[in-house]
């Protein structure tokens, strides 16, 4: 077992402040700033170097001189002894050998300086375990950070293999340029991808972007436009924000303006701490810019403000790269003694630390925090220091370099080629080669490779930061982003969720409000593709999702419901037996119909009355059977309608008009023919006797056969289903196929019965008792009346009630003829057969 000497020291008292907090999620951790630190969340750069020594050393550490440990690096220290620590601990790594880590000459001292004078007053020297600070020919290998740029500046003065531990920056990734530098931390690959997601899943759809205007914040950019551009979340505004300091001032007035006026609650930051990006973001702070902020690791910083306002910060959003927790640092952390670590751990307030979070759910959140004595919380509780991002990849480089140093010992010990101290290294190349082919799982599990081209799947885990007065600020785990995981389980958010206002509810992030199930998105001309106005659903079209582009027109069989947002079955309507109207309308067709046939019957049994002989019984008769069948064919109209009963109703209802009108046509010509020729030769009173008049009826009919056969040839009538008409229903009628044929028929049968009321009017004076002229006359008129009024209506009309229209009309029409023509002469049939003389009769036809 490998040990290294130390000093011992009395018992310190651990002194820090604690935030008592009640919280569902398992990680949380609490920090505070000391008010006179201003800059407390600076990052400043230290470098080390580590080197392999054989045990026993004896008395290397007594040339060690005292060195104080700054707040902003006391992680990094503490990292470093507790890596090396467990590295010198584990027999299967460097066995026979230990690992001790000596600071970077010029950069350590300016950075560090010199032990606590409390310290020193007391104690002649301090030694740092595993720890030296000498300057070196030999090529060990260093550990710089957090900056990039100071790095840069060191790999350009020195051709050592260097391990960067700060968060991983494209500039240094050029390995012809920098061969001998390589970087721990893993790429953001994926980091665009897991900010989109989180915004799909709260729904911000209505971003701002600030980037630092350098080559790392315009890719970033490139990507995250890219991601948000096929989710169509919208750009709200973007500031890049210049490096240099001059030129920022000149613009800063127009970032203010841009991000106070701008609709957009949520903002992402990306870029450096230490540079003109946090300098505008602590001003936008000061404005009172109220925004929900999406960024990285490094920006896990607290306010120094003293007054509190929870409306003020949403909170700060942050994706951490994923690692596991290192449970042994914990346990170093809170058993490190002063005897083997002379580390004045009050001095370090920075750091976040882990918090008990295992309070009852029913405790309110907000009534458990202690603003005031917050310093009277001691050693009482235990604490460990949770690990930021550069802290993990520091302690991953102190094992990157413990496995190169491992492989490289083997190297030597198979190449027999020890010309020198076992553990000593001055082929800086081969050095290097072997740090970067190193592959390893380190002691958390995490497997770590030194080839970034393998690290494809890093995930990420996202914090949100409260601040609250007196520089107080608490982290909270709310989920994570696992990148190679299926689609649906990628992001994972915390359903407990709290935000820094207390309330559970996620703060929007809109441009225009979400378009409701039942209305579609209007963009608006001239604006990003989030901000749109929100229309009505057309008729018979639905959506049943928010802000659809275009709603889905319901089929033929369906029909929109009142908030447009399903389709219902129609259901099918068609004037029904059952229906009321139906009902009506068929009961008045068989009472016609069964009047009709009384009077046939009745005049049937008078044939030999005056009246009936008088006014050609025969022309009655055929009258009379054309008028029942024409209240019959009003019957084709009701019920279910098929191809059969569509063409009948057309056809039958134009052939028995014509035959009744021809009828009356001919009842006419005969009464003219009858009286108006007052000397009428032995040709014409043979044409009366031999009944040539009622060849009108055959001849008319069977012109209006032409006209229907033409009908059915060119455009018969068939069936169609109507959903305009009634909502939620499909209703089955008759189309007429040509419309121009229908109205010729109808025209043909106006024609008939104009020029039977022509004729019928001018015989209407004629002497004679039974004179039925005048009945003729209004019975034409009648009929002429009711279809001149059913054209409008029944164009005006739809649906069912065409239907009703139309059978209304045959039934008026028809009882119009029954009543005006054959009403009078049942009078005097049978209520006034005194008037009925014979022989009155057949003087009057002798003279």
């Amino acid at each position: 077992m490998k040990k290294l000497s130390a000093f011992s020291i009395s018992f310190l008292l651990l002194k820090f402040s604690f935030i008592v907090c009640c919280l569902n999620e398992p990680i949380c951790f609490w920090r505070i700033k000391n008010s006179e630190d201003n800059y407390g969340d600076a990052r400043t750069d230290c470098g080390f170097f580590l080197r392999t020594i054989e045990e026993p050393i004896g008395n290397f550490y007594d040339g060690i001189f005292e060195l104080r440990i700054p707040e902003r690096i006391y992680e990094f220290f503490m990292v470093l002894f507790f890596a090396t620590d467990e590295i010198n601990k584990n027999p299967h790594i460097l066995p026979n050998m230990s690992l001790l880590f000596v600071n970077i000459v010029d950069l350590c001292q300016d950075t560090l300086g010199v032990l606590d004078q409390l310290y020193t007053t007391e104690y002649n020297r301090r030694y740092f375990v595993n720890y030296a600070c000498r300057e070196d020919a030999l090529c060990d290998i260093d550990l710089t950070g957090t900056s990039w740029k100071t790095t840069l500046k060191l790999t350009i003065q020195s051709m050592t293999p260097k391990v960067f531990f700060g968060p991983f920056n494209p500039n240094l990734n050029d390995h012809d340029q920098f061969p001998y530098l390589h970087q721990i931390g893993p790429k953001d690959t994926h980091l665009s991808h897991g900010m989109v997601s989180l915004m799909l899943h709260f729904r911000w759809t209505w971003i701002g972007v600030v980037i630092s205007d350098n080559d790392q914040g315009i890719q970033f950019l490139s990507e995250l436009r890219e991601e948000m551009q096929r989710h169509r979340i919208c750009l709200a505004f973007l500031n890049v924000i210049p490096e240099t300091m001059e030129t920022y001032m000149t613009k800063a007035m127009i970032y203010d303006k841009q991000i106070m006026t701008s609709s957009a609650k949520v903002a992402i930051i990306y870029g450096e701490m230490n540079s003109t990006l946090e300098v505008n973001f602590r001003r936008w702070q000061y404005l009172g810019s109220q925004r929900v902020w999406i960024t990285t690791s490094q920006w896990d910083v607290i306010t120094n403000k003293k007054e509190f306002n929870l409306d003020f910060f949403h909170g700060t959003v942050t994706f951490a790269n994923h690692r596991g927790e290192i449970a042994k640092f914990r346990n170093f952390m809170q058993t490190m003694t002063y005897d083997k670590y002379p580390v004045n751990i009050s001095e370090s307030m920075l750091g976040w630390k882990y918090c008990n979070c295992s309070v009852s759910k029913n405790s309110n959140k907000m009534d458990n925090f202690v603003f005031n004595n917050t310093l009277k919380w001691t050693a009482l509780h235990k604490y460990d220091m949770a690990l930021s991002e550069e802290g993990y990849n520091l302690y991953n480089a102190v094992y990157a370099v413990a496995h190169t140093y491992h492989e490289l010992l083997i190297q030597q010990v198979e190449s027999q080629k020890t010309t020198g101290v076992k553990g000593e290294f001055t082929d800086c190349e081969q050095v290097s080669y072997v740090l970067k082919t190193r592959v390893f799982t380190n002691p958390v599990g995490e497997l770590v490779s030194m080839n970034h081209r393998e690290n494809q799947c890093g995930g990420y885990d996202i914090f949100i930061i409260w601040n609250f007065p007196q520089s107080l600020g608490l982290k909270v785990k709310i989920g994570s982003y696992f990148p190679c995981f299926p689609q649906s389980q990628q992001l994972h958010i915390s359903e407990d969720l709290e935000w820094a206002t207390g309330g559970t509810s996620v703060p929007s992030s809109i441009c225009s409000v979400p378009c409701t199930a039942g209305f579609r998105k209007i963009h608006r001309e001239g604006t990003a593709e989030c901000c749109f106005d929100c229309v009505q659903c057309s008729e018979n079209e639905v959506s049943n999702e928010t802000d659809m582009e275009q709603c889905v027109r319901c089929s033929d069989d369906k029909y929109a419901n009142l908030e447009q947002t399903h389709c219902l079955q129609r259901a099918v309507s068609f004037l029904a037996y059952e229906d009321p109207l139906g009902i009506a309308l068929g009961s008045m067709a068989l009472s016609f119909s069964a009047i009709t046939i009384l009077v046939l019957v009745t005049f049937v049994k008078y044939k030999d009355a005056p009246i009936v002989k008088a006014n050609n019984r025969i022309l009655s008769y055929i009258l009379l059977i054309s008028l029942v069948l024409c209240f019959l064919c009003s019957l084709l109209f009701i019920g279910h309608p098929n191809q059969a009963t569509c063409i009948l109703q057309q056809i039958t209802f134009g052939i028995f008009f014509t035959v009744a009108i021809s009828t009356v046509l001919a009842k006419t010509i005969t009464v003219v023919m009858a009286f108006k020729l007052t000397t009428p030769g032995k040709r014409m009173r043979g044409m009366l006797t031999s009944g040539t008049p009622n060849l009108v009826i055959p001849i008319c009919t069977l012109i209006q056969l032409v006209l229907c056969g033409i009908w059915l040839l060119t455009s018969p009538p068939f069936i169609v289903r109507d959903i305009q008409s009634e909502q939620g229903k499909t209703v089955i009628i008759c189309n007429k196929g040509s419309v121009i044929s229908f109205h010729v028929v109808l025209g043909y049968l106006g024609s008939l019965a104009l020029a039977s009321f022509t004729v019928a009017f001018l015989a209407r004076n004629l002497p004679d008792r039974f004179n039925e002229a005048k009945f003729l006359t209004f019975s034409m008129l009648v009929f002429c009346s009711v279809w001149i009024t059913f054209l409008p209506v029944y164009h005006s009309t739809r649906g069912k009630i065409m239907v009703v229209v139309e059978v209304f009309s045959i039934l008026a029409s028809s009882a119009g003829l029954l009543g005006c023509i054959f009403v009078p002469k049942c009078y005097v049939i049978l209520v006034r057969p005194d008037s009925n003389f014979v022989q009155k009769c057949k003087d009057k036809l002798i003279h």
